[in-house]
């Protein structure tokens, strides 16, 4: 067995988990294929720390969106500032519709809340 001296990934306190979610404006957004298993398309989001709620915009016609109608579950995965950090949001999603006027839009949110928030950072030494 190989062990390894090296420093192991910490778990994010809520705190961190809040901030880095609201530092970041990309992530990459998981839903469900009919087949099970995850569709990943790279997103810009809003996080309401307040709300603890995660929003995308996107069309009707995405796949995203389609998908979301047949399952809810979805995952939100976001960069820290290294490698080593991430947050990572589930929910089950909603699309809201977008509308200015009389006329049909095609633009929806997708709204889900934080039912679980997670992440790691790897804290390394640097050298002075």
């Amino acid at each position: 067995m190989t062990v390894n001296p090296g420093p192991a990934p910490r778990a994010l306190a809520d705190g961190e988990l809040v901030d880095l979610l609201g530092a970041q404006r990309f992530g990459v957004l998981a839903t469900v294929k009919r087949t099970g298993h995850p569709h990943l398309s790279t997103v810009l989001y809003q996080w309401d720390a307040k709300e603890r709620v995660i929003r995308v915009s996107t069309t009707a016609d995405r796949l995203k969106a389609r998908q979301i109608r047949a399952d809810p579950k979805v995952a939100l995965h976001v960069s820290g500032p290294d490698v080593w950090s991430f947050a990572a949001v589930e929910g089950d999603a909603e699309l809201v519709e977008v509308s200015d006027g009389d006329e049909p839009d095609r633009r929806l949110t997708i709204t889900f809340p934080a039912t679980r928030l997670y992440g790691t950072a790897l804290d390394l030494a640097h050298d002075t």
